[in-house]
C-alpha cells in the first residue's frame, strides 16, 4: 500500500462531505492548513516504529461531558492523510456526551491513524468546546424570549468553523463578516461626530441607500444616546455594558420598533437576568474566544499484524 501523505486531495467519503453551511474549499483550506502545520516534514516517530503494512481500529472518545461539534471536520482530516482509512460516526454533532462514549471509529493503516490523531483532536476538541459553552449558555435562558448569538471575536481562520459549533450548541449567528450587515459602533460614532454628523441623519441615510435585505444596527451606551437613535430608525439597537434596570427600560423605549441586542461582559451568571430583561438578542463573545476544550481521546481499540488473517472489516 502506498503511503498516503497529506498533499492528498480530501476525497468525498459519502458521509457529511459537507459541514452545514461550510463550504467544502473552505473546510479543505482550513485542514491542509492544520497539516501542514503539524506534517510539514513526517512524522519521524510513527516512520521509525510502525511498519507500513500494520492497520488498527481506534475510537475518539469522550473524557468528560458536553455537546459534540465537529466530526465531520475530524473525519475529513483522517480522509485528507488516507483517503483509505474507513471513518464511521458514532454519534451526530449537537449531542450530549458523556465520559467514555465513544463518538468517531477509525479503521485502517495504522501509520495513516497516527499521523492524522493530534490534527483531527485539535478541530473535534476546540469545537466541542465551544459547543459546549454555547449550550450552557442556552440552557440558562430557557423559557425567555432572548436568543445566544455569537460575535467576530472567534480564532482567525476558524471562524466558519467555530460559528458552526455555536449552532450544534443551540446558538444562533450573529455577522459571519463585514459584509453581512452595517454595525455602527463607538469608532464609528466618533468618526461621524468629528465630521459634524448627527447620527440619526446618518442612520437614515445608511437604510435609503442599502438594498432592503441589508439591516443596519446601532450600538448605544445609554438611554440617552437610545432615544437619539431611534430617530434614524435602525433596524437593531446594541445596548453596550447596561445594567438589568437599563436593560428593561431599554426595552419599554424601543416598543417593538428595533431589534434589541444586549452585549458586553456577559457571564453564565449574569444571562439569565439579562434575558429576564426582555431583550432579543444576547451576544456573547466568550462563545467562541474564551470557551475551554472538550477533553478527548482516541483510544487503541485493536492492531492488526501482518499475516493473521485479520483487518478492518473482517469481523
Amino acid at each position: 500500500m502506498e503511503q498516503a501523505t497529506a498533499r492528498q486531495t480530501i476525497a468525498d467519503d459519502g458521509w457529511f462531505p459537507e459541514v452545514p453551511r461550510v463550504p467544502a474549499r473552505v473546510l479543505d483550506r482550513v485542514i491542509e492548513a492544520a497539516l501542514d502545520e503539524d506534517l510539514a516534514y513526517g512524522d519521524a516517530t510513527t516512520d521509525a516504529l510502525v511498519p507500513a503494512a500494520v492497520t488498527a481500529r481506534a475510537d475518539i472518545a469522550a473524557r468528560g461531558p458536553g455537546v459534540v461539534a465537529g466530526l465531520p471536520v475530524a473525519a475529513r482530516v483522517f480522509r485528507a492523510v488516507d483517503p483509505t482509512l474507513a471513518v464511521t460516526p458514532l454519534v451526530n454533532d449537537g449531542e450530549q456526551v458523556v465520559h467514555g462514549l465513544p463518538l468517531l471509529r477509525i479503521e485502517g493503516p495504522a501509520r495513516s491513524i497516527l499521523m492524522a490523531e493530534r490534527v483531527a483532536l485539535n478541530f473535534l476538541q476546540r469545537l466541542s468546546g465551544v459547543a459546549t459553552m454555547t449550550a450552557r449558555f442556552v440552557e440558562a435562558v430557557a423559557g425567555t424570549d432572548a436568543r445566544v448569538v455569537d460575535t467576530r471575536k472567534t480564532t482567525p481562520g476558524l471562524r466558519v468553523l467555530e460559528k458552526y459549533a455555536v449552532r450544534c450548541g443551540g446558538g444562533a449567528n450573529h455577522r459571519m463578516h463585514l459584509g453581512d450587515a452595517v454595525l455602527v459602533k463607538d469608532n464609528h460614532r466618533a468618526v461621524l461626530a468629528a465630521g459634524g454628523r448627527s447620527l440619526p441623519e446618518a442612520v437614515a441615510r445608511l437604510k435609503a441607500g442599502l438594498p432592503p435585505t441589508m439591516t443596519v444596527e446601532v450600538e448605544v451606551d445609554t438611554l440617552e444616546e437610545l432615544e437619539e437613535v431611534l430617530l434614524g430608525g435602525p433596524d437593531a439597537v446594541l445596548l453596550d455594558n447596561m445594567s438589568p434596570n437599563e436593560l428593561r427600560v431599554a426595552v419599554l423605549t424601543v416598543r417593538g420598533r428595533a431589534i434589541t441586542e444586549a452585549s458586553g461582559g456577559v457571564t453564565l451568571d449574569t444571562v439569565r437576568t439579562i434575558a429576564d430583561a426582555g431583550v432579543d438578542l444576547i451576544s456573547i463573545g466568550a462563545l467562541t474566544h474564551s470557551a475551554p476544550a472538550l477533553d478527548l481521546a482516541l483510544d487503541w481499540i485493536r492492531t492488526d499484524l501482518p499475516g493473521n488473517g485479520t483487518g478492518p472489516g473482517s469481523e
